[in-house]
């Protein structure tokens, strides 16, 4: 790697790996590198050393940077200074037109008001604020104890001792994160929580990360409605209390239960059929994991 041009692993590259004796828990923590185009060869063998400990890296790094294939650089590849930069790009392009509207409809008359108006909208964030910073803080420790490697390989091999199709596999996670989700209301602070085991878990078995994000998001969005932690379900009860003064949380529930159902079994078998017909789940969202 001697150019500045990008570089990847690709699912060869990590085929190769493993015939070179690279063990599993090193792929591992490399999984989510597969397919993602790095500028550069100190942007790759940082984001190689990020994810290895020194020991590992010093023992596997050049093995895994002789067997990265260079490719030409993508505009919309994750590591490219567009994608780099879309988070300000995307506030940007609502701000803008945000402040173009309300001076024009009068309703923003000086930057007082522009201020006021983020201000309360950030104001129903203090609920994630704070899962999120405990939940850095479990994210921190589980990664130091490599709970998460060690809960994945043996789920790993439990799940393929039991020899079940993928695809019961991942109608078992899109009811595990249905339970879950009874129990944590906020969508990123339960997947922060589930990803370090789900993903390496399901990589392990050669399923996709793509495809075990799809089946979070099938469990954690088809029971939102059915659950009291969530952190909008109080504001649901509010606006049915105006059109039935008798409404709360039990009279809720069991009037979106029927829908809850209807969602999940609808999203599993919309899944599964996109599976089976192997359309792509998105732009280089494949089905299975190398």
């Amino acid at each position: 790697m001697r150019s500045p041009v990008a570089y990847k692993l690709s699912e060869q590259s990590a085929t190769n790996l493993r015939e070179t004796g690279v063990p599993p828990e090193v792929m591992i923590k490399i999984g989510p590198l597969i397919n993602q185009e790095l500028f550069g060869t100190k942007p790759f063998d940082d984001a190689i050393k990020a994810r290895l400990t020194p020991e590992e890296h010093a023992q596997f790094g050049p093995i895994i940077a002789q067997n990265a294939e260079p490719v030409s650089p993508q505009l919309t590849a994750s590591a490219s200074p567009l994608m780099q930069a879309i988070v300000p790009l995307i506030f940007l392009l609502f701000i803008i037109p945000g402040i173009v509207y309300g001076y024009a409809a009068k309703t923003v008359e000086n930057h007082r008001d522009i201020i006021k108006g983020m201000s309360h909208a950030m104001s129903t964030m203090g609920y994630y604020i704070v899962l999120a910073f405990f939940a850095s803080l479990f994210i921190a420790a589980f990664g130091q104890s490599n709970l998460g490697a060690l809960l994945a390989l043996k789920g790993a091999s439990f799940l393929q001792w039991l020899d079940m199709p993928g695809q019961v596999t991942i109608i078992g996670i899109i009811f595990l994160t249905c339970a879950v989700n009874l129990l944590v209301g906020s969508a990123s602070a339960k997947w922060a929580l589930l990803a370090p085991i789900f993903v390496p878990m399901l990589m392990q078995l050669g399923l996709s990360p793509e495809l075990s994000q799809a089946a979070y998001r099938i469990g954690d969005s088809s029971t939102n409605i059915i659950t009291p932690l969530m952190p909008y379900f109080p504001l649901v009860v509010v606006f049915a209390q105006k059109y039935v003064k008798g409404t709360g949380i039990g009279t809720l529930v069991s009037m979106m239960l029927p829908y809850s159902i209807a969602f999940l079994a609808f999203w599993i078998v919309f899944l599964m059929i996109f599976w089976s017909l192997g359309i792509p789940m998105g732009l280089q969202a494949p089905y299975t994991y190398p």
